[in-house]
């Protein structure tokens, strides 16, 4: 029979499946509510739609290349007890596999293409789910390419709670750009040189170390020399280039490349969780509660 819209809405509110997922249980069960409902459950998607609304804010990062080829990518679960779990270890390299290999432009087309063990990644992740028992999700992904002239920098701290992936032109030396992501690691930078910091952005910054240089009752006449010095501090905040180099304070990192006969011209951090807001828990209240009810 024709499987409906209204037929997909009903199915999703049942077990909290995805659209494309409840669509594809009711085709092969022939619109067979209850047949669709075990078919997302021995999938392991209902149970993994169960846990959709709990946060998932640990996880792991990890870096594959293979020749001129790279990927870095971001997998959540709720606690880093699972993070440090074989199974999700695998599943992590399992994904950063088929990221390298099919090259998805999105997380949402990765999640729709099929694995070398014909299931989608979807589904690998819910049987992962499944499983383990946490949420999981692939959170981010970034492929990069480099000549055989260039070297990729590569680097995981504390096992994968910060993972740097940068591209350095005219060296083959790998510790040398190892070095360079561990210091992006380690400082943090948003960009690789000052071009990339927008006009708007430094007229900003500009405004802002005015308005304190006034503030502090700085002459006129000499705020705006004072201001232009700041603003240095600030592309050394940011920048990379403009960093002193953990290895070696007393140059910069810029410097440090040059001696290398090299150049900076990408670089990926993730770090685990960022920009995620993590739930508090308030196991005392919790504890209340449930005396109270």
């Amino acid at each position: 029979m024709a499987v409906t819209a209204q037929m997909v809405k009903e199915l999703r509110e049942k077990t909290g499946a995805g659209m494309m997922d409840c669509k594809k249980a009711l085709t092969e069960t022939n619109g067979d509510m209850d047949q669709a409902i075990d078919f997302l459950r021995e999938k392991g998607i209902a149970k993994a739609a169960k846990k959709a609304d709990r946060i998932a804010a640990e996880g792991s990062t990890f870096i594959l290349s293979e020749g001129n080829e790279a990927v870095i990518l971001e997998v959540n679960a709720e606690t880093d007890f699972v993070a440090k779990n074989e199974n999700f270890q695998n599943l992590v390299k399992e994904l950063a596999e088929h990221l390298l290999t099919n090259k998805p432009e999105t997380v949402e087309v990765a999640l729709e293409q099929t694995m070398a063990n014909g299931t989608s990644v979807s589904e690998y992740i819910n049987s992962a789910i499944a499983k383990i028992g946490e949420k999981i999700t692939l959170r981010r992904f970034a492929i990069r390419t480099k000549t055989d002239n260039d070297t990729f920098g590569e680097y995981l701290h504390m096992g994968g709670r910060i993972g740097v992936l940068a591209v350095v032109e005219g060296t083959t030396d790998a510790q040398a750009a190892k070095d360079v992501a561990m210091h992006a690691a380690a400082l943090n930078p948003k960009y690789v040189s000052r071009d990339q910091v927008s006009a708007e952005e430094v007229e900003r910054e500009r405004e802002v170390l005015t308005q304190q240089a006034l503030n502090e009752g700085k002459p006129e006449n000499i705020v705006a020399k004072m201001v232009e010095g700041r603003l240095g501090k600030y592309f050394e905040e940011v920048c990379i280039l403009d960093q002193p180099f953990v290895k070696d304070p007393d140059q910069k990192v810029g410097k440090f490349l040059q001696s290398k006969g090299a150049t900076l011209t990408d670089f990926v951090r993730y770090e685990v969780g960022e920009g995620i807001e993590k739930r508090q828990e308030n196991f005392a209240e919790e504890v209340m509660n449930q005396v109270n009810k």
